[in-house]
């Protein structure tokens, strides 16, 4: 029996865990809107964006479908369009870059900091001066809060300001933490986040959230959700799209956010467990002075020269899963390679994608479990 329980497969991220500890809860939250009907902008959505700004210590909070609509519908309210830049770090997910290419402006690629994987100020400096060479107008920036935990918001803020650019926050994996002291969700002109069910704060479906203290802007995105709309419905002053969080999914939301604080508080005790362990055997993530993680993922880096491949077969062999967060960087990606690239080239971002790996991260990663995977990757180096 024990050794059928210790070769049960581990869940990357375990959503059935938190299912179980909600309880009846989420239930009981869909039941009540699936009774009133208003399963578009009913109350809960109002509910919940006055709780994540009470969370946030942002002004204003505008739900929205995705985190990919949340950029999206910022770049929109903001009249970014063809000419201008929008420099972005290469080693993250697609929709960073992919929602300024879809308003014709143009993504420059900047590099990240191999510690911390965030952008790499210095590369922004030098990405800001490739789109001025190509006859760009640098309108915004995007840093991204990869993996959890804060990008260097006062270097970038100050860079961007001296710059006349604006600053979007892409806090998709890291709403929760903060940086020096303060939430995310406050910097920049405005932030925003993703719902996405493996997000340490999830729906059970896709969402998302924008966040500012600009109340003309919030203003402006909640005409771009509904289609651009004006005072009357079928006035439309300016274009936009569908871009509202269902009903269902903020009741949701509102349930979950009751327990995020205890959560994120669990995901970085398993984060220094992994440390421990791991430490001496891998490059272990690195979270800068003055900010806090939420543990998107837990992403390692493995010594120069191992067969990455091999090394997840490993763990796949005892029950063990691993991802690859991001095989190939934006710039390197079919879609995006003819896109420019600050000068100096990304080199940082090339060598993450060469050998990153993350390891099962969850609020329910219980001790037993996790020296499971810690012997396991111990194991794999012959540790």
């Amino acid at each position: 029996m024990n050794q059928h329980l210790r070769s049960e497969p581990v869940p990357f991220i375990d959503l059935a865990a938190q299912r179980r500890r909600l309880g009846k809860s989420v239930d009981e939250a869909v039941s009540r809107v699936l009774a009133h009907c208003q399963f578009i902008n009913g109350p809960e959505v109002i509910q919940l964006e006055s709780q994540l700004a009470a969370f946030s210590g942002a002004r204003h909070v505008v739900t929205c479908a995705s985190g990919t609509d949340a950029l999206m519908m910022v770049l929109m309210a903001k009249g970014v369009g063809r000419g201008d830049a929008v420099l972005c770090p290469s080693f993250t997910f697609c929709a960073t870059g992919e929602a300024v290419a879809l308003t014709g402006a143009t993504p420059v690629f900047v590099d990240v900091d191999e510690a911390t994987f965030n952008m790499d100020v210095n590369s922004l400096k030098r990405g800001i001066a490739t789109a001025i060479k190509l006859g760009l107008k640098p309108r915004a920036v995007i840093p991204v809060d990869l993996f959890g935990q804060s990008a260097d918001h006062d270097a970038i803020g100050a860079i961007a300001e001296a710059e006349g650019m604006f600053v979007l926050d892409d806090a998709a994996q890291a709403f929760g933490a903060s940086y020096k002291g303060r939430r995310l969700g406050t910097f920049g002109l405005v932030t925003a986040t993703s719902f996405f069910p493996a997000k340490p704060l999830g729906c059970f479906g896709d969402g998302g959230a924008i966040f500012t203290d600009d109340a003309e802007l919030a203003a402006t995105l909640r005409s771009v959700r509904v289609h651009g709309q004006g005072s009357d419905k079928y006035d439309n002053v300016r274009l936009g799209l569908t871009g509202r969080l269902d009903t269902m999914q903020a009741a949701i939301l509102i349930e979950k956010l009751k327990i995020f604080e205890d959560e994120i508080a669990a995901r970085n005790k398993v984060a220094e467990r992994y440390g421990r362990g791991l430490g001496n055997i891998v490059t272990v993530p690195h979270v800068a002075s003055g900010g806090t993680s939420v543990w998107a993922q837990y992403t390692i880096r493995l010594p120069k020269g191992s067969d990455r491949d091999g090394f997840a077969a490993t763990l796949k062999a005892q029950g063990i899963p691993t991802a690859i967060y991001y095989p190939k960087s934006m710039h390197q990606q079919t879609a995006y390679r003819d896109f420019p690239v600050a000068d100096g080239g990304l080199p940082a971002s090339e060598r993450l994608s060469d050998d990153v790996i993350s390891l099962p991260m969850h609020a329910y990663l219980d001790e037993p479990t996790q020296e499971r995977v810690i012997k396991a990757v111990r194991g794999a180096f012959g540790a």
